[in-house]
């Protein structure tokens, strides 16, 4: 699949998470039972202007916060906290099928960043289409969307030395 990647502005989008650690095997038990989780607690306190499932990985060793898009900041139930999407400049791109295969939108952002110049800040997040029933028989048709913030000062007008290559500080895959 090729992937368009494209530099957007964003700001900070409110959220309900739980936070987890999660080693890259774990990711497709953990990410859909915390949604579940926040899921339970949203529909229980009746928490208007839910949107879709969110997962903000936080660094390389995969501390992550799984959640829902919110309209208005969350003041927190339990294990489910309010928190946010970063705000600032992103790369992001979206990746159209099985969620096994995500890695490959994660390196298409990455290659994106080696040739424009532009390095990762760290934070990166994916968002997950509301799921559609002709998915269960098509799985092509999931919509994911992937971002990563961009390190301030970087970009084509800083130069190559500022390229983010795979495995550096803030640039493992997701």
């Amino acid at each position: 699949m090729e992937y368009a990647v494209r530099l957007v502005q964003l700001d900070s989008r409110p959220l309900a998470v739980v936070r987890r650690c999660a080693g890259a095997h774990e990711l497709s038990r953990v990410v859909p039972d915390a949604c579940g989780t926040v899921w339970n607690v949203v529909r229980a306190r009746q928490i208007p202007g839910a949107g879709r499932h969110v997962a903000v990985y936080l660094d390389d060793r995969i501390n992550l916060e799984v959640g829902v898009e919110l309209e208005a900041p969350f003041e927190g139930y339990g294990e489910v906290v309010g928190s946010a999407t970063p705000a600032g400049p992103a790369a992001v791109t979206t990746h159209y099928g099985p969620y096994a295969l995500l890695g490959a939108a994660h390196e298409a952002v990455h290659r994106w960043c080696a040739g424009t110049g532009y390095a990762l800040a760290g934070v990166r997040w994916e968002v997950y289409g509301h799921w559609e029933d002709e998915w269960n028989g098509d799985p092509s048709q999931i919509t994911t969307e992937v971002f990563y913030l961009l390190a301030a000062g970087t970009g084509p007008t800083v130069g190559p030395s500022a390229a983010c290559e795979p495995g550096e500080g803030g640039c493992g895959a997701g």
